[in-house]
């Protein structure tokens, strides 16, 4: 057995090329006894942040528009997807080939304009069908369900547009004109001067949330998008005033 196993490592080593495959061979073998300490002690907990990091580098190099980037970030992801899932397999709950038999039976089934007898003429409608399906699968027929169905671990901003999406199509609507939506953000504004400051802000910023989902802008990518302006107004203000030349005062305001 030990033989066996040490041809298999072998046979692993040096290759031009692998396969997804080739990854779950190399996952089980880090997770076996003889395999590597780290890898052996982790579980699903443990390196769930992991994967929450990896899933963030992709979608930076999205952003900056490199591909050598992206395809080594969507490695690192890929090695999430199999780690977890070979965990799940040592549990003999599921193993990576139900993981695509179910991908694929989803993507067949949200696409009946394409594998199926309907017809989608345009974008909206196929994203109409993609959600009518959804439902059905999910049996989601009322809002409660609709709501609670969204992911808690999104970040806070996609959260609250996602569940604003979600309850306008279900037809309730925070905001029934631009007059309504100046008022809730007033009064929020006049609510922070007396109420939880936790609680007032945070209202603030789920109203805005609402108001750039009704635009069809992502909050998320605003806020991140005026961060990068500001860094960069931050680096002109340490360049143009005394006050942030590289002194040690300067250096602990940093």
């Amino acid at each position: 057995s030990s033989k066996k196993r040490d041809v298999t490592m072998q046979e692993l080593c040096g290759r031009d090329s692998y396969t997804i495959d080739d990854l779950i061979r190399i996952v089980k073998i880090l997770r076996s006894p003889q395999g590597c300490p780290w890898d052996q002690e982790q579980d699903h907990h443990s390196i769930r942040n992991n994967f929450l990091e990896e899933g963030y580098e992709a979608v930076e190099a999205i952003d900056r528009e490199d591909s050598a980037l992206l395809r080594e970030e969507l490695g690192d992801v890929l090695l999430q997807i199999v780690f977890h899932t070979c965990m799940e397999e040592e549990q003999n709950r599921f193993d990576f080939s139900d993981v695509c038999t179910y991908i694929c039976r989803k993507m067949i089934g949200r696409h009946p304009h394409v594998f199926g007898d309907k017809n989608a003429a345009d974008r909206g409608e196929a994203t109409r069908q993609w959600e009518r399906q959804k439902r059905r699968e999910k049996e989601l027929y009322t809002l409660q369900d609709c709501l609670q169905q969204v992911c808690r671990a999104l970040p806070a901003l996609m959260r609250a547009q996602k569940l604003t999406d979600r309850a306008e199509k279900a037809g309730c609507s925070l905001f029934t004109g631009n007059h309504e939506i100046r008022r809730a953000l007033e009064a929020a504004l006049d609510q922070s001067r007396n109420a939880s400051p936790e609680e007032s802000w945070g209202r603030l910023l789920f109203l805005i949330a609402a108001q750039m989902n009704r635009l069809d802008l992502s909050a998320e990518e605003a806020l991140s998008h005026e961060t990068d302006r500001m860094i960069a107004r931050f680096l002109e203000m340490e360049h143009s005033t005394e006050s942030c030349t590289g002194s040690a005062g300067g250096e602990e305001r940093l």
